[in-house]
């Protein structure tokens, strides 16, 4: 029998907190690392994607959490992904109480990760790219970081991310808790467990690929002619379901595309924005829509419970990339399924890749109607998308709210100015011509039209006044008043 969280050590305000969202035992990998890790210990975990790695590392982090200065975190998580930092993140706060978790990557604006270090973290959760950025520009110092978690090492590595890893390692306490987690132990993580690990304890919890025997696995002869229409009958039938695709613009277009067959779908890749990846991942896990549509760089990063199939819309570039795929399905003791569409030239990759992971499946033609009988997952609705409230509007006959006003019109005083005013006769902007009587003319108006009236037709006389002639210092008319005095004798010569 598997021991109780109490058991292992675990603090009441944690276990007390996990046990509000129904977490009442530990899965093995908890149960095998949490009490070594609490008692200062370098740990390090082999065990599959989706075995319960946050809780086995983030339990031991807040029980032992300093408080941080600004700037200066007390402890440190590097994952390779946005989303797998954003979920990481999401799940230590939510038995952390007290200790203030923060995250930082790239793909968004600095604006609120240098607020939250500005004010202090205890754990901070970290992509490596983002986090020596914000070293270089001296927004955050790893000199006080005593524990340090490596989550998902083998993905790092397969990313590049080993070079960084190690200058940030560096810059860290000497004296650090190092505690690693990885699907592979092997290659580089090994050179890290050697270098950065003072007589670890291993763990390894699983077999190899557990991912890939857990779920059902099928190989289905698809042309690239069918592989939209094979895509969405094979959704219909097991949904949520991640599709994997080789290409960015591959995954856009291939969700368009199922929008086509009434299967709503979102793409997420690492060309889109962190806040577009954010609203996918979202949408996909509250069930607002059918299936997400992904690149590799999602393969690791996605955590969602309860993804009923995996779509091998692309094949994978080999079988490592095939059980990170896959992985995202058939987790924390779940089943599964997943689906490879293998076109003819793509047959010969095919049966290595199997020999590779360990499987033996026949190719056969695509079968909607048996993926339903290899899954046990329920039927499930589409819930409505997420819609902005609108402002109700108020019914004929009630009162507005206090505080607030009705408008039926333009305020009293406001200026129409650059509101399109149809003439009288003239049409409006919806086609309706302006009627009702002429409105009438104000008295200043009336006097004007009148002047002009009584002016009209006197030649001459209908000018406006000259200024009146002025007189010079000396007494003398100017010359302006002397042209003035001579001006009716020469209309009277003319005249004669």
């Amino acid at each position: 029998m598997s021991p109780s969280f109490a058991q292992l050590g675990v603090p009441e305000s944690i276990y007390t907190a996990l046990e509000r969202r129904g977490i009442t035992e530990p899965f093995e990998i908890q149960a095998a690392t949490i009490a070594d890790a609490l008692d200062g210990r370098d740990v390090c975990g082999r065990a599959p994607t989706g075995s319960g790695k946050t809780l086995a590392f983030g339990i031991p982090l807040v029980a032992s959490a300093t408080r941080a200065e600004p700037k200066r975190p007390t402890s440190l998580v590097l994952a390779p992904t946005r989303e797998l930092a954003e979920q990481i993140t999401t799940e230590i706060r939510s038995f952390a109480g007290s200790v203030r978790v923060g995250v930082v990557y790239g793909g968004v604006g600095y604006g609120p990760q240098l607020k939250s270090l500005r004010q202090g973290i205890e754990i901070l959760v970290a992509c490596p790219g983002r986090l020596e950025d914000l070293i270089q520009r001296g927004d955050v110092r790893l000199d006080q970081v005593d524990h340090v978690v490596l989550d998902e090492a083998d993905r790092m590595a397969d990313m590049g991310f080993t070079p960084a890893v190690r200058r940030l390692l560096d810059q860290t306490a000497a004296d650090r808790q190092t505690v690693l987690f990885s699907a592979t132990l092997d290659g580089d993580v090994a050179k890290l467990t050697r270098d950065y690990q003072r007589d670890p304890v291993r763990h390894e919890v699983g077999d190899e690929t557990p991912d890939i025997t857990a779920a059902h696995h099928v190989f289905w002869n698809a042309e690239q002619s069918e592989r939209i229409e094979i895509t969405a009958g094979a959704v219909n039938a097991v949904w949520p379901a991640i599709i994997f695709c080789r290409t960015r613009h591959g995954a856009d277009r291939l969700a368009k595309q199922l929008g086509r067959h009434d299967i709503k779908a979102a793409a997420i890749h690492g060309g889109r924005s962190q806040g577009q990846r954010t609203r996918a991942l979202a949408d996909f896990s509250k069930g607002r829509v059918h299936a997400l549509v992904a690149t590799d760089v999602a393969a690791r990063g996605i955590h969602v419970d309860g993804v009923a199939s995996v779509i091998h819309y692309d094949p994978p570039g080999d079988h490592k990339d095939y059980v990170h795929r896959s992985g995202r399905t058939a987790r924390a003791g779940e089943g599964g399924v997943v689906i490879s569409l293998i076109q003819s030239q793509q047959r010969k990759d095919m049966r290595r890749m199997q020999r590779d992971v360990g499987l033996d499946e026949g190719l056969t033609d695509p079968d909607a109607a048996a993926l339903r009988e290899l899954s046990d997952a329920p039927a499930r609705t589409l819930q409505p998308a997420h819609e902005p409230r609108s402002r109700p509007q108020p019914r004929s006959g009630d009162k507005p709210a206090e505080g607030s006003r009705r408008r039926s019109g333009p305020r009293q005083g406001s200026s129409q100015k650059g509101r399109h005013q149809p003439k009288h006769g003239q049409k409006s902007r919806s086609g309706e011509k302006a009627g009702g009587p002429k409105a009438k003319p104000s008295h200043k108006k009336k006097a004007a039209a009148a002047a002009r009236s009584e002016n009209k037709g006197k030649g001459a006389n209908n000018k406006k006044k000259r200024h009146p002639a002025k007189i010079n210092a000396d007494g003398r008319p100017n010359r302006k008043a002397r042209r003035a005095h001579l001006q009716p004798e020469a209309q009277e010569k003319r005249a004669g």
